[in-house]
């Protein structure tokens, strides 16, 4: 079935105490497709009212699963896997249509990291450690209780599996928001859920806004924690809302990651794969590192380097062999356009790309592969949070000046460096206020902390420092007798 003939998706329904329940006021939203700008589908949009229904549910569940033994909790994750395998197809092919990730994309990256985040929570379950003698004393983690969850559309799954995993395995119960612009593949994540037998209020999905069942989550007082993932902009009124019931926040908000390549790197491949990893998901990745320094002597080599990589990266279909899909929506192709715009404006060299759609692309919200050259750190395209295919190439005298512009951002989720000189690089890496640092295209650690410093966030995610958002402590004092101690 191509494109043109696919079925239209309806999801009305969200998923509350184990049930596939109606909203409470029926109202309808549409689903886009990227690619083509067509209606793919309509989903229901709650209400804070669903979101009572879902907090009421998770608040009962809660009084059993928190009490349910690592074991059970194992057994319960590995049939989550078991099943999320079986539908692996239908993921991928959800996430392609929702957000516009290429075919390979989906099924090599996107759909995958589900998978991946399933398997390494089971591993840390086996054995963390939930409790620690000190002494007469003992100090106790214990399930925080119901976790409001909401979760974006850039790797819809993945930000969904490393909230809920955890979630899951501590003993939490949840209520779940996935973003409206891709909830298909958050549906086909809550029937998973069903088909393993996760416990009826445990898990459970409202769709719908951000103002509307975002806001209802984040203030709810009912629900103990809430973690989000998103813009800033949005983190900051999450954080507001949740501020009156003094539940705890945690945040993995927006980057403007540097990528700081050192004068003694392997240039041809360190220039060229900075650029790669930016266009990689249409440049729609928190932690891309769209800020690539280089030795100012060097700039003319890394611009002749960089365009080559943009115009070679092919941009088209996601259902073909193209390495570049759509961004996600008009509004985010508008925000790109104008951002490329202000680039131009301001005077940095483009170097690739530019404003309009790729040649040949009349409809869907492609944005053509952007190299800017020559670029400070002043300028509004070094500055802002672009979410699109787009790479600003800033020069540097000396090392320490290099920290110094990586630094100069009110962000600091990641950060990348490539050099020779592991010493050097190391010593760099130290500098950089960042919650993660990539040495010479170093990653696919899943049990790595991620999350950001400065406005890029609060707490981490992923392996067994993710556990740690849904955990309260306890200690028992005088629990064991001084002479038993002894």
């Amino acid at each position: 079935m191509g494109p043109k003939e696919q079925r239209m998706r309806e999801y009305m329904k969200f998923y509350i105490d184990g049930e596939w329940v109606d909203p409470v006021t029926p109202k309808s939203l549409d689903v886009i497709n990227p690619a083509t700008e067509a209606v793919s589908g309509h989903i229901s949009a709650g209400s804070a009212a669903d979101v009572d229904k879902a907090v009421a549910a998770a608040r009962k569940a809660f009084e059993t699963y928190s009490q349910t033994t690592r074991e059970e909790r194992i057994d319960l994750l590995q049939r989550v896997l078991a099943e999320y395998q079986k539908r692996f197809p239908d993921v991928a092919a959800a996430i392609t249509e929702e957000m516009g990730a290429p075919v390979s994309l989906a099924q090599r990256a996107q759909a995958p990291i589900g998978m991946a985040h399933i398997a390494t929570g089971i591993e840390v379950l086996k054995n963390y450690k939930f409790e620690e003698d000190r002494g007469p004393t003992r100090i106790v983690k214990e399930p925080i209780g119901v976790c409001g969850l909401i979760t974006p559309w850039n790797w819809p799954i993945n930000q969904i599996a490393c909230k809920v995993v955890p979630a899951l395995a501590t003993g939490c119960t949840m209520v779940l928001k996935p973003s409206e612009e891709s909830p298909y593949s958050a549906i086909i994540w809550a029937e998973v859920m069903h088909a393993a037998g996760v416990p009826k209020g445990v898990f459970n999905l409202v769709n719908g806004t951000g103002p509307e069942v975002g806001a209802a989550i984040s203030s709810h007082p009912g629900i103990d924690m809430v973690s989000f993932t998103g813009s800033t902009r949005a983190g900051i009124e999450v954080a507001k809302a949740a501020a009156t019931t003094v539940k705890r926040v945690a945040q993995e908000l927006g980057g403007k990651s540097p990528n700081i390549i050192l004068d003694d790197a392997d240039f041809k491949s360190a220039v060229g794969g900075g650029v790669r990893t930016v266009m990689n998901n249409s440049g729609q990745s928190c932690n891309a590192p769209t800020r690539m320094l280089v030795p100012s002597k060097r700039m003319g080599e890394a611009i002749a380097i960089a365009k080559e990589a943009a115009e070679s990266t092919t941009v088209g279909d996601p259902n073909g062999n193209a390495q570049l899909g759509p961004v996600v929506n008009k509004t985010q192709w508008d925000k790109i356009q104008g951002l490329i715009q202000a680039g131009i404006d301001e005077g940095a060299t483009l170097v690739a790309g530019g404003v309009g759609r790729p040649e040949g692309l009349d409809k869907g919200y492609y944005v053509k592969p952007t190299v800017f050259a020559n670029v400070t750190n002043e300028m509004t395209i070094a500055k802002q949070e672009i979410f699109g295919p787009v790479v600003s190439i800033l020069g540097y005298e000396t090392v320490d000046q290099a920290v110094e512009i990586g630094n100069d951002t009110e962000y600091g989720l990641a950060a990348y460096i490539s050099g020779t000189d592991m010493n050097a690089v190391r010593a760099v890496a130290s500098k950089l206020r960042a919650g993660q640092v990539s040495i010479n295209g170093g990653g696919g650690d899943m049990t790595a902390p991620f999350g950001g410093y400065k406005m890029s966030g609060n707490g981490r995610e992923w392996g067994d420092h993710g556990f740690t958002e849904y955990l309260e402590l306890k200690a028992v004092l005088g629990y064991t007798p001084k002479q038993a101690a002894e």
